[in-house]
């Protein structure tokens, strides 16, 4: 078995095999400290953890992440904060960077002596339409190299192998760009408030979120082909006070990246011998913070399924992969594009346009919408 890629749902995946019995490998094209480092998301749903303890990898994030249940929405008509772990099905989110959750991952694998080949740049997945599909791969030396398997995981990303060696035709692709882009940032900072802060402003959305007791995420709404660099920290810092109307603790920004909100699925999840998982799978915006905890619960459902078929020669798991995987991409799509409607305001030449401001009454308001979003916002 090939896994490409050693994110949340390549290490997560390989853990799972691991674990079962079934021999595995992972390449990544990056090196082991990148793999390590790599800032990205933070927030863990509540089956996510789940999912984490069911295969005693939790331990970690129960020892330095926290939990989370307060959001707050500031707008031109005031603040209202929703308190969403006491609403729905009062489940909270785990606050753990998805680093740390990566590290504990690879520790896990690496030293139950799982085989992962860091700087190995996968190039293409070949005969997947057989039973011996392969990879071909360009290693740390620069040299060619292939790997031969029953099957191969694409968990590599948006722009991996997995990906690229689909043929035409293979599958359909799902794509929609939402216009709007986002200046993400890391700011050396302690967190300004106690909540997950939105801020919806007529000059655009800004956005803060706790990561550590001196790491906070902030977003800024930008025009699109803005660069990370074209704003200087000034700029940014006088943005995000005048979106978030009040001041914040200020630091170092440590990161900056663009982030332009897109949807991007592909179906079926599957060709042949190829499955996709994580961002190889799906890409949904940030808006609703949904991507990882997709990834660990397709790792899972993908490392079952190949453990039934490899070990007993049951199929069912595998042939049912690609629906139960979109059932559950589908409903964080909904979301997440219901995320982006109430946080930004659109042009007024949209349809949405007199929309977002009875939403976000509607969920100051209302109970029923309230328990709606809880529910939504946690779950996966």
């Amino acid at each position: 078995m090939i896994v490409l890629g050693a994110g949340p749902a390549g290490l997560l995946l390989g853990n799972l095999l691991l674990a079962a019995g079934v021999d595995c490998v992972v390449l990544e094209r990056s090196a082991e400290a990148d793999v390590r480092t790599r800032a990205r998301a933070g927030f863990l749903a509540a089956n996510t953890v789940r999912i984490l303890d069911r295969h005693g990898l939790g331990d970690g994030l129960h020892r330095s992440g926290r939990t989370h249940s307060l959001c707050e929405f500031r707008t031109g008509d005031g603040r209202f904060r929703l308190d969403y772990g006491s609403l729905g099905r009062g489940e909270r989110h785990t606050v753990y960077p998805q680093q740390e959750l990566v590290g504990d991952l690879l520790t896990e694998y690496t030293g139950r002596g799982g085989r992962i080949r860091f700087g190995t740049e996968a190039l293409a997945v070949r005969d997947a339409d057989g039973v011996r599909p392969s990879v071909t791969v360009r290693g740390p030396d620069g040299r060619p190299g292939r790997w031969q398997g029953r099957y191969v995981a694409g968990c590599d990303g948006r722009h991996g192998a997995a990906r690229r060696s689909l043929p035409p035709g293979a599958v359909r692709r799902h794509h929609r760009d939402h216009g709007i882009s986002w200046l993400g940032l890391l700011a050396e900072a302690p967190p300004s408030l106690d909540a997950v802060g939105y801020a919806v402003h007529p000059a655009g959305f800004a956005g803060h979120m706790a990561r550590t007791a001196d790491i906070t995420r902030y977003y800024l709404q930008c025009p699109r082909g803005t660069a990370p660099d074209d704003w200087s920290e000034d700029r940014i810092w006088a943005e995000l006070e005048l979106r978030m109307r009040g001041p914040l603790r200020r630091g170092a920004l440590i990161q900056r990246t663009v982030v332009d909100l897109e949807s991007d699925v592909l179906e079926p999840l599957r060709h042949g011998s190829l499955f996709l998982a994580g961002d190889a799978a799906s890409l949904l915006s940030p808006s609703a913070a949904k991507g990882a905890n997709l990834a660990v619960l397709e790792a899972e459902l993908l490392a079952r399924a190949l453990t039934d078929d490899l070990l007993h020669g049951d199929s069912e798991g595998l042939d049912a992969y690609s629906a139960r995987c979109l059932a559950r991409i589908r409903r964080a799509q909904d979301f997440s594009q219901w995320m982006i409607r109430l946080l930004h305001d659109l042009p007024e030449n949209s349809s949405q346009h007199h929309i977002r401001r009875p939403c976000l009454e509607t969920l100051r308001t209302s109970r029923a919408e309230q328990d709606w979003f809880a529910e939504q916002y946690v779950g996966v």
